[in-house]
């Protein structure tokens, strides 16, 4: 069947594009993987919150339910993206698997494990966390050490008994350190220097006062965005701050290398542990595109506010995107609205 628009992904980025298309008489589709919409945010930690509050944790056109001023839990914005489809009856089909994307006559060829789809534009909504990164020594680790990627925790009733260390120095590796200080003994491995920012200042959200100084919104192309493009991203909250003081969670420098269950850091100290978290990232897998001229030498996105050089084509969701905003669930509704925009006056006239 061919279709005016197909939005590859129906996570935050892909249900703001439906809900500006299910204003028009454009036909399209979304295609999911997965078998629920929201699957990848209850698939995540058991305790995992929000660094940002309700009222910066919506999509356009329906508010997050419950006080404005309070962080929801991973649970809350699953139910809330699957909700969202239902309320503006946008068109998902679920358990498709896109795995080639090809120019065709007029626009684009979609092969998925449910056959093929045609399209005169397309969106490739499938967001930065895609494939999970673990450093190659990790293989160095003794059979008696469990490790997991921070994508596969979800609490401590995984674990063994014994240390643990998180390595990784994010919200979610800051997070589920917190976590596992509360039964063992955690260290926390960190190759920056941690900066720590509050969550509310005057009984406001940090970002309300992002939004009202220009940063929540400032583009990469600013010199104030090009400056927080380059910083590492900061821990939001003081929990882990005041456990690493007192000696809760004790902090580690870069680990460098692993024998058994023996960790090595850039200091040159040592700690043994039997269980590894590896909160270290995610890389973007865009193998199943095969088009030119849209993947830079490091396979990221060649674009500019998500528009590609290949006519038709366009991403939505990427970190920075336009602003800083843009890695925030509701900063995609403000990128979904601008490439709605483009692609109805540009393509679809």
């Amino acid at each position: 069947m061919k279709y005016d628009v197909i939005i590859i992904g129906a996570g935050q980025a892909g249900l703001s594009m439906g809900y500006f298309l299910q204003k028009t008489n454009v036909s399209f589709l979304i295609l999911e993987k997965g078998k629920g919409i929201g699957e990848v945010w209850k698939n995540r930690y058991d305790s995992l919150k929000l660094f940002t509050p309700r009222s910066y944790s919506s999509l356009p056109g329906r508010a997050l339910d419950g006080n404005q001023s309070n962080y929801p839990t991973k649970n809350e914005i699953a139910d809330y993206l699957s909700s969202y489809a239902k309320m503006f009856s946008l068109p998902v089909q679920l358990k498709t698997e896109v795995q080639s994307l090809f120019k065709a006559s007029g626009g684009f060829r979609i092969l998925t494990d449910k056959g093929q789809f045609i399209a005169k534009s397309v969106v490739i909504a499938t967001g930065p966390f895609q494939n999970p990164v673990v450093p190659k020594f990790s293989n160095k680790l003794s059979e008696n050490v469990l490790q997991l990627h921070s994508s596969q925790y979800k609490n401590s009733e995984q674990l063994r008994e014994g240390p643990v260390i998180v390595v990784g120095g994010g919200n979610s590796g800051a997070q589920i350190a917190v976590e596992l200080s509360k039964e063992k003994e955690t260290y926390l491995s960190i190759s920056h220097k941690i900066k720590f920012l509050p969550q509310d200042v005057m009984n406001k959200s940090i970002f309300w006062w992002f939004d009202k100084l220009g940063i929540y919104k400032a583009s990469s192309n600013t010199k104030i965005g090009q400056y927080i493009k380059k910083q590492n991203d900061p821990i939001f909250g003081f929990e882990l701050k005041s456990l690493i003081k007192s000696g809760k969670v004790i902090l580690k420098p870069r680990t460098i290398s692993i024998n058994n269950d023996t960790i090595t850091f850039e200091n040159d100290s040592k700690v043994q542990v039997n269980n590894v978290i590896w909160s270290t990232g995610f890389i973007t897998d865009y193998s199943w595109i095969d088009i030119e001229e849209i993947l830079d030498e490091e396979g990221e996105p060649l674009h500019q506010r998500g528009i590609t050089p290949v006519e038709g084509l366009y991403f939505l969701g990427l970190p920075w995107q336009y602003s800083r905003g843009s890695a925030l669930i509701q900063g995609v509704g403000e990128d979904a609205e601008y490439l709605f925009k483009y692609i109805i006056d540009k393509n679809l006239k």
